[in-house]
């Protein structure tokens, strides 16, 4: 008896399973932001799912629940559970989900570009510029960066400035 049809069955058997990569080998929400020249900081824990169109830059990121927390002698941010925009190398464009408190109104972020070491954050009407530093980890939702029991989680700082031509 042949060991052929054997063989061809167990190529078949094991190239059905599912591979123990494939989740990793999709990058993550985080990781596809440093891709286009983004710290991961302008985007807080917690992101379950995203998508993006890769030919249009149309992109939409998933929280369980809407994000809020406030950050040390700053702003208010809250994030709705989807948020979606457009993104391309140093820009993010025509967000929606994503609100920030000056004094007792909620603004629309509608607008981020990097410019070299600063990040600009649009809400129309004005702008406010921040050092890149300042968006080097993630914050949490509910507790910002004053999170008790979660360690805060730093990424690679080493960032090249990367322009586009």
């Amino acid at each position: 008896m042949s060991r052929l049809p054997i063989l061809i069955a167990a190529c078949l058997f094991l190239y059905n399973l599912p591979s123990p990569l494939a989740e990793s080998d999709s990058p993550t929400a985080y990781s596809l932001l440093q891709s286009y020249n983004f710290p991961v900081g302008i985007l807080p824990k917690g992101v379950v799912a995203y998508d993006l169109d890769t030919s249009t830059g149309r992109f939409h990121a998933y929280f369980k629940d809407s994000c809020s927390f406030s950050l040390v002698g700053s702003y208010q941010l809250n994030y709705k559970s989807t948020i979606s925009g457009y993104i391309s190398e140093n820009k993010l464009t025509k967000l929606t989900g994503i609100k920030v408190k000056v004094l007792f109104v909620w603004l629309n972020i509608v607008e981020v570009i990097r410019n070299g070491e600063e990040m600009e954050f649009s809400v129309g009407i004005t702008s406010a510029n921040f050092g890149i530093k300042e968006f080097l980890a993630s914050p949490q939702c509910g507790c910002g960066f004053e999170c008790k029991e979660s360690r805060k989680e730093t990424y690679d700082t080493s960032l090249p400035s990367v322009s586009s031509s």
